[in-house]
């Protein structure tokens, strides 16, 4: 099983854009930490549902070392059926602001049609070019 960045060092990194990174870093957990933040506390299942595409493997795998971070708290009720509920820590609930800012960025930025994700920045300044290019002619 790969560790994560930070983990394979003694040295944590020393930019805080790469430490930042390195607690997110992975392909679920930005989800994850999104859901959380706009729908509160969840459980195990409930966030199964919302991340369809992910193995309960990963999403358990995700979920501990966003634990582990202090980002996410679980609570496991003594019940049968085993019930675990997630939620953001104070730590996770700081995150909001950079949560919010890549919602936004993609919403206006990335368009996905037919499974294909397109960002429309790189499309638009294509289309510029073009329009230049045409122009100039």
């Amino acid at each position: 099983m790969s560790r994560p960045r930070a983990k394979l060092t003694n040295n944590f990194p020393g930019c805080p854009v790469e430490s930042t990174l390195s607690l997110l870093d992975g392909k679920w957990k930005g989800v994850i930490l999104y859901h959380l933040l706009n729908d509160g506390t969840l459980r195990f299942n409930e966030l199964r549902r919302r991340l369809s595409a992910v193995t309960q493997r990963m999403l358990t795998k995700q979920l501990r070392e966003l634990e582990d971070a202090g980002i996410v708290s679980r609570k496991v009720f003594p019940v049968v059926p085993p019930r675990v509920d997630y939620s953001l820590t104070p730590l996770g609930l700081s995150l909001e602001p950079v949560i919010l800012a890549l919602d936004a960025w993609g919403k206006a930025n990335v368009a996905c049609r037919n499974g294909v994700k397109t960002v429309s920045l790189q499309a638009n300044a294509a289309d510029d070019a073009d329009t230049d290019a045409r122009s100039a002619a």
